[in-house]
């Protein structure tokens, strides 16, 4: 039977998801990652008092939280969020995620879900940084990458643990918040380096799918792109499925795996999340409904208050009574 070494004093002493990375990085590793991730955070906090959905870096926002939050519900479009500090749990479909600053999500597809932050303090807020994922410059990298074969993830989404040469790549990219002269010239190569440090790890077979266009996941993205286009509409299963060039049951097992949910759920999903916006200049529940495609104001209601916890009249109310909140990172 193996016998377990108790953890040495000065790494005993770490924030418990810098500890938790023992099993995977080297001991020495661990005290430089976490001092990588202080001056991260200190970066952040010099920077933005809240939610900062832009930054002079281009695709990148931050946010910095003392609170906790209730789970917000949105579209999560194509990211990568680094959580340096505190942790966040995410509902997509019928996954339940949660991810801090030992590991890191990817949204390689536009996702329906509910996040919350669920650690954060005054002493210890919840401190995230988030990178748009730019396919473009994803695709031109892997050009430039010897190809590999047997690829077979179709999950569209993730929570991999971070690395050394991760967090260095993503703390050479926000020090040039410091310097924004210097951001023309010098970003493309840092978030180029980003990218190819998350191909090295946990993500790389997820990105390798998303950023080849005849993969299952890209042409699963495509049928996405349609859905999000006409979700008020009646959803054709077999057109997509020959947009996605698969047969019908071929496209259900593909798309449930790629977003956690059916193509059904998928679209109610964006159709309540519509109606929801639309109620908070309206108060009428209705005219909502049938705004985004349902034939029946009592069945939008029940799916509704399944979705947030209320049905449409409370849920409005209770709305304009929270603060603002993090919500897609």
């Amino acid at each position: 039977m193996r016998r377990m070494h108790p953890m040495p004093d000065h790494l005993d002493r770490l924030p418990n998801p810098i500890r938790r990375l023992a099993k995977t990085i080297a001991a020495p590793d661990l005290p430089s990652m976490q001092d990588l991730l202080d001056r991260m955070c200190q970066r952040v906090r010099r920077h933005t008092d809240g939610m900062q959905l832009e930054t002079p870096l281009p695709r990148v926002a931050m946010g910095v939280s003392e609170v906790s939050h209730v789970p917000v519900a949105a579209v999560y479009e194509p990211m990568i969020c680094m959580v340096l500090q505190g942790a966040k749990q995410v509902m997509i479909g019928d996954r339940l995620l949660r991810y801090d600053a030992a590991s890191c999500f990817v949204a390689s597809i536009e996702l329906p879900a509910t996040g919350c932050v669920i650690e954060a303090s005054r002493d210890t807020p919840y401190v995230v940084v988030a990178l748009g994922l730019n396919r473009d410059l994803l695709s031109e990298l892997l050009r430039d990458l010897p190809p590999e074969t047997g690829i077979q993830a179709a999950a569209g989404f993730g929570v991999a643990p971070v690395t050394p040469a991760l967090l260095e790549a993503w703390e050479q990219l926000l020090a040039l918040l410091d310097t924004p002269v210097d951001i023309p010239f010098l970003a493309p190569a840092r978030e180029r380096e980003v990218l190819y440090r998350l191909l090295q790890g946990g993500h790389g077979a997820m990105l390798r799918q998303i950023g080849r266009e005849d993969s299952r996941l890209s042409r699963i993205r495509q049928v996405i792109d349609w859905i999000r286009n006409h979700f008020d509409q009646a959803l054709p299963i077999g057109t997509l499925a020959d947009m996605a060039g698969m047969s019908i049951p071929s496209f259900h097992r593909n798309f449930k795996a790629a977003t956690a949910m059916s193509p059904l759920q998928y679209q109610k999903t964006l159709r309540l999340q519509a109606a929801r916006r639309i109620l908070t200049t309206s108060a009428d529940a209705a005219k909502a409904a049938y705004a985004v495609g349902y034939e029946s104001a009592s069945q939008f209601s029940r799916e509704y208050a399944r979705l947030f916890g209320a049905p449409p009249s409370r849920d409005r109310i209770r709305q304009t009574e929270l603060p603002q909140t993090i919500g897609t990172f």
